[in-house]
């Protein structure tokens, strides 16, 4: 019996140990060193997972490349697709579902606690004006009034009242953020429709509708999943009801914000700045408007999650048990397309290729 393939895109696995543990297993695991993007580039989307049984991928890396019907078609007998990441946005979820293709993702603290912590940073860099101050000194410039930052939190002393920070999505990075900020004694609001009040409560957030947010904070910061529901959530009838000083922070994925209308709002200062792990098109166009917005945007290459040790590393082991899992026939952990279950029993249950 021919070894079941496994074909793996993003090797997040440097050393290479966990691809040589599942051929160990008895799979035949296919993967290419060099840059993550390497044996992509140029590559058709009924390249991607050629005869594979399973597949591990990086949904934020390989989102140029969608996993569409074109791609199950090139796999008949594909059983599963697995994230090293927490986003899994680049692969047809309904079409998967349909066929009895199981999807799974890893919700890792170090990539969503990286994502949050990232996004604290770069909050207060922007609202600190840190790029500037730095820049001045280094031009031979010193104190001036254009250097002004934003204090956060209230004040006792001359009745202060602290700025509002709005969070859009309060999943585990919203709530992270949310805890971040607790001890700053700033407001915290969000809208989350998916989320049980009990959730806000406890992380000391405010629930509120989306309009109240847009008008009522400070900064904004985007941790949603992008759906139809939140891509362009951020438009130029959101950024109208917004406050002039405001700042929108997008963490989520680039869609949620529609950048024609951001970097309109920004260079007519009817926002204060912007600071953008995600993009819409990654990396940016070198044409691109947002390049040429100095210091009203912060740019990261997605990869705001990314720490020495963290990041997708932590995801490794994850993958490899689900990997292992769905060529023994079990189900793996961490299913996000939990209606495939039925189908997926059917074709492939107790069905071991290992």
């Amino acid at each position: 019996m021919a070894k079941p393939k496994v074909r793996i895109y993003h090797a997040v696995d440097e050393s290479g140990d966990s691809y040589r543990r599942l051929e160990k297993a008895g799979a035949e695991a296919i993967w290419e060193g060099g840059r993550w993007d390497a044996h992509i580039k140029g590559a058709r989307p009924e390249d991607l997972i050629l005869d594979a049984d399973t597949v591990a991928v990086a949904g934020v890396a390989n989102r140029t490349l969608r996993i569409n019907d074109q791609s199950f078609a090139s796999a008949p007998d594909l059983r599963l697709v697995a994230y090293y990441s927490n986003g899994y946005d680049n692969v047809d979820l309904d079409l998967a579902t349909q066929q009895g293709i199981l999807v799974t993702h890893s919700p890792t603290e170090s990539n969503w606690g990286g994502v949050a912590e990232g996004t604290f940073a770069a909050i207060l860099c922007l609202l600190k004006k840190l790029r500037e101050k730095d820049r001045t000194v280094k031009a031979g410039g010193w104190r001036d009034p254009s250097l002004f930052g934003t204090y956060l939190g209230s004040r006792l002393s001359d009745s202060y009242g602290g700025i509002t920070i709005g969070i859009i999505g309060l999943g585990r990075i919203g709530s992270r953020i949310a805890d971040l900020f607790a001890p700053w004694r700033v407001t915290l609001v969000g809208y989350d429709p998916h989320v049980e009040d009990a959730k806000f409560v406890h992380h000391n957030v405010r629930s509120v509708d989306l309009e109240t947010l847009l008008t009522k904070s400070d900064v904004i910061t985007l941790h949603c999943d992008l759906n139809e529901e939140t891509r362009n959530i951020i438009s130029t009838g959101a950024i109208d009801k917004m406050k002039p000083g405001a700042v929108v922070v997008n963490a989520a994925r680039g869609p949620c914000v529609d950048t024609d209308a951001l970097v309109d709002a920004l260079l007519q200062d009817k926002i204060a700045g912007a600071a953008l792990d995600a993009m819409t098109q990654e990396p940016p166009d070198p044409q691109s408007p947002l390049l040429g917005l100095e210091d009203k945007v912060l740019l990261s290459p997605h990869m705001v999650s990314a720490n020495r040790g963290g990041g997708l590393v932590p995801a490794i082991p994850w993958v490899e048990e689900a990997v292992l899992a769905a060529l023994r026939g079990t189900v793996p952990n961490y299913v996000v397309n939990s209606e495939a279950l039925p189908l997926w029993q059917e074709r492939f249950g107790g069905k071991p290729l290992i």
